[in-house]
């Protein structure tokens, strides 16, 4: 018995011993792989900085009235993709076309007066100036004796009657045609009959750029008020705006590489640059700013947004990116 246990025992110990170099196999590569995983993790840290604190952001734009009335035509409808100077509504234009109408007739009055009160003015220069021939002829044919007192009598009459119609035609010519008096006139009106034109060209309201209809408010008979929203533009042009922390920075340069990866698209990595830097914290932006000079002071670390903006032009067909979408940019601070 005890021989055959010690024969087993020797054909045991081999098997142990067949066991250990596996296992150290099994430990070295777990430390390759650390170190490996470590490399990798201590190489982003030197040569990248990254934040999860980041959206996709544009200027959306407002389309409201510049003018009061009741809606008559819509074209657009919700998310629809718009061109700039697409017209997109129009309002009832009865009551401006009459305004218009009414200001171009005192306007065309004005301007008939000061054409008149000119012909009137040339008629009365061409009397006055026969009349003073006729005066100089009958002086002279008098000084000879070949025309009674009484024919040079009526030639001064006519003369006199010539300067006085004369004086009344210039001083009506000035009250209508002059730059202090009559042209003002003509200006104001005209002014007038222009801005009766701008408000009936307003009736019609068009796309101030290229983008996608969002926020619809306007619909076919409702009155709508000059300001008043109707619907927002969202352009194709977006960014992303990302808020680092204030020790993130150091490094970080207009113009460095990008990669932005967003969360609707988690297989695709679009390449992007620093475009600029903030010049103030997020919060000395905000509407109420810290006010730090207190007694309770704790120091928290503030974030700087950093505008990034695509290297590539995205397909809005493939990609719909829009503003408010969750991004993480990863920033090539060294090359």
């Amino acid at each position: 018995m005890e021989e055959e246990n010690t024969v087993k025992e020797e054909e045991q110990q081999p098997e142990v011993k067949k066991h250990k170099p596996f296992k150290r196999y099994i430990f070295a590569g777990v430390l390759v792989l650390l170190a490996v995983g470590g490399g990798f993790f201590i190489h982003d840290i030197l040569n990248y900085q990254s934040t999860d604190d980041a959206y996709v952001e544009t200027t959306t734009v407002q389309v409201a009235p510049r003018v009061s009335g009741q809606i008559t035509d819509v074209y657009i409808t919700d998310n629809q993709p718009v061109t700039e100077g697409m017209l997109v509504a129009k309002i009832d234009d009865a009551d401006y076309k009459a305004i218009y109408e009414e200001e171009k007739a005192k306007y065309e009055r004005v301007l008939l007066n000061q054409k008149n009160a000119k012909a009137v003015f040339a008629a009365a220069q061409t009397k006055i100036d026969v009349a003073k021939k006729d005066l100089d002829r009958y002086t002279n044919l008098y000084a000879q004796g070949a025309v009674s007192k009484q024919t040079l009598d009526n030639a001064q009459a006519a003369y006199d009657a010539a300067q006085a119609n004369m004086t009344q035609a210039e001083e009506s010519l000035l009250s209508k045609t002059n730059d202090k008096v009559a042209d003002a006139d003509l200006r104001e009106a005209k002014a007038q009959m222009d801005q009766a034109a701008l408000d009936l060209s307003y009736t019609k309201i068009y796309a101030p750029q290229a983008g996608t209809v969002s926020s619809r408010r306007v619909e076919k008979g409702m009155y709508v008020n000059t300001g008043a929203p109707l619907f927002t533009i969202v352009p194709h042009n977006v960014w992303v705006v990302a808020n680092f922390k204030e020790n993130q920075l150091e490094h970080m340069k207009p113009g460095q590489p990008v990669n932005i990866k967003i969360d609707t698209y988690p297989g695709k990595v679009f390449k992007g640059k620093v475009d600029s830097i903030q010049r103030a914290s997020g919060a000395k932006s905000s509407m109420f700013p810290p006010e730090n000079a207190v007694g309770s002071f704790v120091k928290i670390v503030q974030r700087i947004p950093v505008k990034i903006v695509f290297d590539e032009n995205i397909n809005p067909e493939e990609y719909n990116i829009i503003p408010g979408m969750s991004v993480v940019p990863k920033v090539r601070i060294r090359n």
